[in-house]
């Protein structure tokens, strides 16, 4: 009768134990998902971040190129204009001479 209480009272210990590490391995799995759930947003947030950088690029580059035109045109402005101004003079000093 011993060998049955003691062999009760092993498997009971066992069914026990095995119940707890089932436990465990459920939140292990529950946790690993969780992180691959972070993991996968955290790779997508990337990507969108990595696009809008790209985006920002190409359009600074678009800035900066519309940029260079406008003070490409504004130069040729004022040297237009300085050479009105230059020629009105000569002719302003032609005129009192």
């Amino acid at each position: 009768m011993m060998a049955t209480e003691a062999d009760e009272t092993a498997s009971s210990e066992l069914k026990k134990r095995n119940e707890e590490l089932e436990e465990q391995l459920r939140q292990s799995r529950e946790r690993e998902e969780h992180m691959q759930r972070q993991f996968h947003a955290a790779r997508e947030q990337l990507r969108v971040a990595e696009e809008a950088e790209e985006r920002l690029c190409t359009q600074l580059g678009e800035l900066e190129a519309e940029a260079v035109q406008q003070a490409r045109e504004y130069h040729d402005r004022i040297v237009f204009l300085m050479d009105q101004l230059s020629h009105a003079n000569s002719l302003l000093n032609n005129t009192i001479n």
